[in-house]
């Protein structure tokens, strides 16, 4: 007797055409994140719903090398844009630079649902993203 297979839908899937007020949050905080790929950073992807930044050289973290490294991602998700920021998985402390709006919108340790278009709330991502890339800079990795 055989085994069914069973098709599963992908984990990941576009959910922005059916929420176009994401769509706009989507493309505000994505035109901030563009300005981040340059030097050795680059855009790992960058297809409808989904952007990401990488460190893109070899590096040594505790003892394992990495080929690249995360630093950050937008997401569409259903209700809110995700966007998660990775230099805080390397410094911590960094969340205590961050502003009490933003931080108002952490969901677990780098991940920011962002649910309303706010200029605002962009500026206060992208004076997230200077300290984070500052960091990674401190670190070598500019």
């Amino acid at each position: 007797m055989t085994k069914k297979s069973r098709s599963r839908p992908l984990k990941y899937s576009d959910k922005s055409p059916g929420q176009p007020e994401m769509s706009v949050i989507f493309d505000a905080v994505k035109k901030v994140l563009s300005d981040f790929a340059k030097g050795d950073y680059f855009v790992k992807s960058d297809r409808p719903g989904c952007f990401e930044v990488y460190y893109g050289k070899t590096l040594k973290i505790r003892g394992k090398e990495f080929p690249e490294l995360g630093f950050v991602s937008l997401l569409v998700q259903k209700g809110y844009v995700g966007f998660y920021f990775f230099p805080v998985y390397m410094n911590a402390a960094l969340k205590n630079k961050l502003s009490p709006e933003l931080l108002k919108c952490l969901k677990g340790k780098t991940c920011f649902h962002i649910k309303r278009n706010d200029p605002t709330l962009f500026s206060q991502i992208k004076a997230a993203l200077d300290l984070g890339y500052d960091f990674y800079a401190s670190q070598g990795w500019n």
